[in-house]
């Protein structure tokens, strides 16, 4: 098990060794703080964009669900008739400039992992660069936008948001609650009280500490063909390689065993790169993969590689919350006023 696992696991499991780490995490807790007093104090170079920013993010290492949750906040706001654009740090892109707008054609090195895949999922106009103010004034200079969707970037505090929205995987929760690096923490937990909505992945139903989301496998789509089939495709108790490499590989892991199959699984770092070598298993069994590593691993599929698509569906609470946020926000958009036939709900 590398080290960056091994440290995941201790986080979660509430080791005793961590408490060495103690003077650390005290240092990390007054750095993070004072960015944050300082923003709410307005100190400082913060960007407030023309158009509502909603920002999508956690407080904690690891996966939580952000993508498919902008998926779905793009489709929602452009079935209610906005104009959606994205901003994301790109992480692991290497573009020949930033910003950068990211296009479907683009290899995942140039684009970065999660924003090619949410460009070709949705054609939505999306930037990349680590100075989030920067990728919006760009963004907005290439597009009419009524709004825009800020993909992580929680701790990002020179960009004003106007809605903060934090994700948790319900089955990890918060793990020791520490800070880094004694903990899985970016802020302290106290932080949460103050952002505008909580989304629980994988809960079952909501709660006053807030909303219910799950992840809801809808097909699988071959890498080297394009062919969509039903989820019935593989029989149950077919075995299979299974390949994430996602910042929680075994919630994956867990959701193909919940389709009834058996996954034999291969845990990768988060935007892990790939070569047909590397996804070479004995013995010869299909395999699937997230659609995040997918978008890296097309040029080289084999005729049995799978990804596995899911769509995110958050609770008819949260939709109603969103609805009277929106209406808030964008007050010159009557159409806004009450719900809407959206994406499915849970």
């Amino acid at each position: 098990m590398a080290f960056a696992d091994r440290l995941l696991a201790a986080w979660y499991a509430g080791h005793p060794a961590l408490t060495l780490l103690r003077p650390l995490e005290l240092l990390y807790r007054a750095v993070v703080q004072r960015k944050r007093l300082r923003f709410l104090a307005g100190e400082g170079d913060i960007y407030r964009a023309p158009v509502p920013v909603l920002v999508v993010g956690n407080i904690t290492v690891g996966g939580t669900g952000k993508t498919p949750l902008i998926l779905w906040l793009i489709e929602y706001c452009r079935r209610r008739g906005l104009k959606v654009g994205v901003v994301s740090r790109g992480y692991g892109a290497q573009p020949p400039h930033l910003p950068w707008r990211v296009a479907a054609e683009q290899a995942a090195a140039v684009a970065g992992d999660e924003p090619l895949l949410i460009v070709q999922r949705t054609g939505v106009p999306l930037m990349i660069d680590p100075d989030r103010p920067r990728a919006v004034r760009a963004l907005l200079a290439a597009e009419p936008l009524d709004l825009i969707l800020c993909d992580d970037g929680l701790q990002h505090y020179r960009l004003a948001r106007d809605l903060e929205l934090v994700l948790i995987d319900a089955a990890r929760g918060l793990g020791n609650r520490r800070c880094l690096p004694a903990g899985p923490l970016r802020e302290p937990v106290e932080r949460l009280a103050e952002v505008d909505a909580l989304l629980f992945n994988g809960a079952t139903k909501d709660d006053e500490g807030g909303f219910a989301f799950r992840l809801q496998p809808s097909e699988l789509v071959n890498l080297a063909s394009d062919q969509r089939v039903a989820l019935g495709h593989f029989s149950p108790g077919q075995a299979l390689h299974a390949v994430a490499g996602i910042g929680n590989p075994q919630r994956f892991f867990t959701t193909l065993e919940a389709l009834n199959w058996r996954p034999v699984p291969h845990p990768f770092p988060d935007h892990a790169l790939y070569s047909r070598q590397s996804l070479t298993f004995a013995p010869a069994l299909p395999l699937v993969m997230t659609e995040k590593d997918a978008v890296k691993c097309r040029s080289f599929a084999a005729p049995d590689w799978w990804y596995l698509a899911v769509d995110a569906a958050p609770s008819p609470a949260f939709v109603a919350w969103l609805d009277a946020q929106l209406a808030r926000l964008l007050p010159g958009r009557p159409d806004l006023k009450g719900c809407s036939d959206g994406p499915e709900t849970a």
